[in-house]
């Protein structure tokens, strides 16, 4: 018996992948972009998205935007963070303490839930699918018991109002599932609502008031409808950004190439044309020696920039920073570079240059601010990445009025941005030195 390997991913649908999977099908936008959907020229609209939202490599996967994806939950939860004290706020007007202390601890413990998803949301290490899971679970476990604990401690005559404040977190768990796992979760989620509701109704007040358990349908199915178009615009609208900008990439290394060509082989072929002289084998000497100038010039290009993008892929990361302390020291700043013992294979090759680029950045402000010429720099694992922290002991600076032209927001905090970093500059007392803390996460 004969067994086959397994072949390549077939190609997918990315608007199906999209609404099976939710928010982390994002990661895929990245593939078999099609020029027409960066094409500005006007086509129409439903031609546009039908190639927006056509094939897919489902196994190219982008880790910068897989992490990214996961801003998008912050629409329900800051749903649930305003609704439910302000659902909340509205029973205890209308019913005083009566049922006040459960369903002020439900309150309490739903904001609690969002506030720790903010914060999780916002943290700066790198992004862990199944951290994420275990938090969607404690989230999904506490709306499903939510229900039926108040059922078992608020009094009947208050039961619905206080159902009512449940529903809030409910309605909200609905989209935050439909945005992390698909439309499907989201839709199975709303069916399984209605006979936690009837459960609920049955140990409240002994009967299942089923039509007190459709009555939520209506905000349910338009909270399922708002997820669902909140992450088809965010997923098409990020596939469309991803061809603009492949589009406009693209533009420029072809203009680049215009100028290298107009500047190289067009200007020799014109010198090949104008040569004066009238003696054909004077002539041919001439053109000869003009196309193996060209030939070697052009050659040159081409294997300069292969052998410097081989260069930068090869060095680790130690050696990159290593070539640059030494750049640094022809322009008169001695870095000592202190480097723990790290995985070659640790970090990729994009956060590796956007590190080396900051790195270099804070240096240029040390040699420009610090009235020193001296700088250590140190490589580290923290917090789930590679912290490199510069520190001098130079003059230093009052960070509130941090001087002009020093290059934090945009020449190192955007660029590490970009690859999910962070930056971190502390000054003392001017006379306290300078120490830039720069983390990219694995």
């Amino acid at each position: 018996m004969s067994t086959e390997a397994p072949g390549p991913p077939k190609p997918g649908s990315f608007f199906v992948a999209l609404l099976r999977q939710g928010a982390p099908a994002i990661a895929t936008a990245t593939s078999e972009l099609a020029d027409e959907i960066g094409d500005p020229t006007p086509i129409h609209a439903l031609k546009r998205i039908a190639k927006m939202a056509g094939p897919i490599d489902p196994s190219r996967r982008d880790g910068l935007l897989l992490r990214a994806t996961r801003y998008v939950v912050l629409i329900p939860l800051a749903y649930r963070l305003l609704a439910v004290p302000g659902q909340f706020g509205v029973f205890a007007f209308q019913h005083g303490s009566t049922g006040l202390l459960p369903v002020g601890v439900f309150s309490l413990l739903s904001v609690a839930l969002n506030v720790i998803g903010f914060r999780w949301m916002f943290r700066s290490a790198p992004y862990r699918g199944r951290d994420a899971g275990k938090l969607l679970a404690v989230d999904l476990v506490f709306t499903v018991l939510s229900p039926l604990v108040l059922a078992l401690t608020v009094p009947p005559e208050v039961y619905f109002d206080a159902l009512a404040v449940s529903s809030v977190h409910l309605f909200g768990e609905a989209g935050l599932l439909t945005l992390a796992l698909g439309v499907p979760t989201g839709l199975v989620f709303g069916l399984a609502s209605f006979p936690l509701r009837m459960l609920a109704n049955w140990l409240n007040t002994g009967r299942f008031h089923v039509s007190a358990a459709f009555s939520t349908y209506s905000a349910l199915l338009a909270e399922l409808f708002l997820a669902t178009a909140a992450l088809v615009l965010t997923g098409l609208g990020t596939r469309l950004a991803l061809a603009y900008g492949t589009r406009n990439g693209r533009l420029a290394e072809r203009a680049q190439q215009h100028r290298m060509l107009h500047d190289t082989v067009l200007q020799t072929l014109e010198a090949m044309a104008l040569t004066s002289t009238s003696n054909a084998e004077e002539r041919l000497v001439e053109i000869q020696r003009l196309a193996r100038a060209q030939a070697m010039e052009i050659r040159h290009t081409i294997e300069t920039a292969k052998s410097e993008r081989a260069e930068d892929g090869a060095r680790p990361l130690g050696e990159k920073l290593a070539a640059l302390a030494a750049e640094m020291a022809r322009d008169g700043l001695r870095a000592q570079l202190v480097v723990a013992e790290l995985d070659d294979d640790t970090l990729s090759e994009v956060r590796q240059i956007a590190i080396r680029d900051a790195v270099r950045e804070a240096l240029r402000n040390t040699m420009k601010h610090s009235g020193t010429d001296r700088v250590v720099v140190r490589v580290e694992e923290r917090d789930g990445g590679i912290a490199v922290i510069t520190r001098d002991h130079g003059s230093g600076f009052d960070q509130a009025e941090r001087p002009a032209g020093f290059g934090i927001s945009e020449s190192i905090t955007a660029r590490l941005a970009e690859v999910g970093g962070t930056s971190l500059v502390e000054s003392g007392l001017p006379g306290g030195g300078t120490r830039v803390t720069l983390w990219v996460p694995f």
